[in-house]
């Protein structure tokens, strides 16, 4: 027997109307439970954490600001060591080599046609000031990609986001190297003092004329 919700009348398990009031037993179908948000949310966020590796913490805040999981828009963040580090190397450590080809060209070139060598300092806050956005992009296209391969199968997605990720930690003791040498380069510089071709020829000596002798 099945109770009327309208009377509470009791009818038959097959009756489709309540013989005492005509109201309708028939329920309606349940629509299906949809996945609850945040676990979706968190499982994407988990594909982030794997494939930028190192301080994922740090960049998935910034990220946040961008639109993790949403409509990506531009926000001003700063990169201190894409400013302070040597910026085509930081592109390098974490892998995004394109970018490191016009960072490592770029200042070259521009020093070149300008003649100025502090044109890399201009460079440099560029890498600063976009950094985070740029890598944010580098994430979200390769993880996108990595899901859409991989997705069906777990270990294959982890390894994929392992060798896709991460940073390559070599490439901290290149910089670091590198500084040291341009350190010592400066010192040896300053020590050696300006070439002996910088100073202004001594002014040959008077004749002495015939009248003083």
């Amino acid at each position: 027997m099945k109770p009327c919700a309208q009377c509470q009348q009791q009818n038959q398990e097959d009756a489709k109307f309540c013989h005492q009031c005509g109201n309708t037993l028939i329920a309606e179908p349940e629509a299906p439970i949809a996945a609850p948000v945040a676990s979706v949310t968190q499982a994407d966020e988990q594909l982030w954490r794997q494939f930028i590796g190192p301080y994922a913490d740090h960049y998935l805040r910034h990220f946040r600001k961008f639109g993790l999981g949403g409509e990506p828009k531009f926000a001003l963040t700063w990169n201190w060591p894409a400013f302070l580090y040597i910026s085509f190397l930081w592109f390098l450590y974490r892998k995004m080599y394109v970018y490191a080809l016009v960072y490592a060209l770029g200042p070259m070139i521009s020093t070149y046609l300008t003649g100025d060598i502090t044109v890399g300092l201009i460079w440099s806050i560029m890498a600063g000031a976009t950094a985070n956005y740029v890598y944010y992009w580098h994430c979200r296209e390769r993880i996108r990609a990595i899901k859409e391969g991989s997705w069906t199968d777990p270990a294959k997605r982890d390894e994929t986001l392992k060798e896709a990720g991460g940073v390559q930690p070599y490439l901290i003791y290149v910089g670091i190297a590198l500084y040291v040498l341009f350190v010592l380069s400066m010192i040896k510089m300053v020590q050696d003092g300006p070439p002996d071709g910088d100073h202004s020829p001594e002014k040959p000596a008077k004749p002495v004329s015939a009248s003083n002798v």
